[in-house]
């Protein structure tokens, strides 16, 4: 836990067993921190002066050396389509990215967890702004917070506005790991956000031995960003390959999958790309490869952003890729495009937030380029 006795302690920042320490050193219960958790996140409360269950010497001890303090959001917008976007400031002078995408009865949301990216995949907006820090646990947690709290306040504890959270958002999640870990723990914490360990999804590039490392702390459901059959090509889309290659990838997915006590399905992302990897010749040698590994593929036609001579497949070539794969047996699902006239698509988000992104965003609709068969 860290503490700066010149400020004051961030509430929003703390795990559960952070708190509990926390609440023990100032010769407080340790239950004292399901309380907090259950007035900062299952009930969207900041303002310690109204956690009525706490004495009023507690609150007033709190409100000396405490605080809850959340990302503050500089930019919200929402899409034709339903999708809504917020760039939120995070620390001195970063920001960053997080995406509600609702459909019909289930509401995603997309969370980042550094500012910039440093794996640097060729088709994402993200890694071409390059890296700049990891986000601590308050400002990842706190997308969540202002989310939830977009539906509405007082929070009702049962309330489950967001189903599922992604950590697919601008970052790679494993190269942040103890901040992520924690806060994935707050959202599937019963007196917390609630949610279950099956809504939770982890996203990874293939960070090999923090795999690893999950599998002993946490069995969230866990997606790899593939985007290739084969390791010459993904060494160009996907520059970690080069230090940890697919098949050992996928041998930490296995290992991963049989530390988790229930039977796993793994999610393959395959962004498509035309011409690049989108002929039938790679869905051939896609589907040998994952034969070794139970798993659905999701295909996500690539997103357009501005410095990127990449092409959207058109629907076509994307429906073609699909069926293969399904005629060979595996659940092939098509990602809908979502939020991609407010830049909010998969592989569009940057932490950017001015006119010049503002027009961007009116003219993205002309700017999205798409080639026929």
């Amino acid at each position: 836990m860290k503490q700066n006795h010149s400020k004051k302690i961030n509430l929003m920042g703390l795990s559960r067993k952070e708190l509990e320490d926390f609440f023990v050193s100032i010769e407080e219960r340790p239950f004292r921190a399901t309380q907090i958790i259950k007035w900062i996140h299952q009930r969207g409360v900041s303002d310690v002066s109204q956690m009525t269950d706490l004495s009023k010497v507690l609150r007033q001890k709190l409100e000396e050396t405490c605080e809850v303090k959340v990302p503050e959001v500089l930019y919200e917008k929402s899409s034709k389509d339903g999708t809504k976007k917020w760039v939120i400031k995070v620390g001195e002078k970063d920001l960053v990215e997080m995406v509600l995408i609702p459909e019909k009865n289930r509401a995603t949301l997309c969370v980042s967890s550094q500012v910039g990216c440093a794996v640097d995949c060729s088709f994402c907006a993200t890694g071409k702004q390059g890296f700049s820090r990891n986000l601590d646990l308050d400002e990842i947690i706190g997308q969540v917070w202002v989310a939830a709290n977009s539906f509405g306040l007082p929070r009702e504890p049962n309330s489950r506005h967001i189903t599922n959270v992604v950590m697919m958002g601008m970052g790679e999640p494993l190269l942040n790991f103890e901040p992520v870990v924690n806060a994935m723990d707050l959202m599937t914490d019963d007196h917390a956000y609630g949610l279950s360990k099956r809504k939770v999804t982890l996203s990874t590039s293939g960070i090999v031995p923090k795999i690893d490392d999950l599998s002993k702390v946490s069995d969230v459901a866990l997606t790899i960003s593939l985007h290739a059959p084969n390791d010459k090509l993904r060494n160009e889309l996907v520059p970690i390959n080069k230090k940890y290659p697919i098949q050992e990838l996928l041998d930490s997915v296995k290992r991963y999958v049989d530390s988790c006590d229930d039977k796993r399905i793994t999610t393959i992302e395959y962004i498509l790309i035309d011409g690049i990897n989108d002929e039938m010749a790679h869905a051939e040698e896609l589907a040998e490869l994952l034969r070794q590994l139970p798993c659905k593929i999701n295909l996500i036609p690539f997103n357009a952003f501005e410095g990127s001579d990449y092409l959207k497949p058109s629907g076509n070539r994307v429906k073609r890729f699909q069926k293969y794969l399904q005629g060979e047996g595996y659940v092939t699902t098509i990602r809908s495009t979502r939020g991609d006239d407010i830049m909010a698509a998969c592989g569009q988000l940057v932490g950017q937030v001015n006119d010049k992104t503002r027009r961007k965003e009116r003219a993205l609709k002309n700017q999205i380029k798409t080639k026929a068969i």
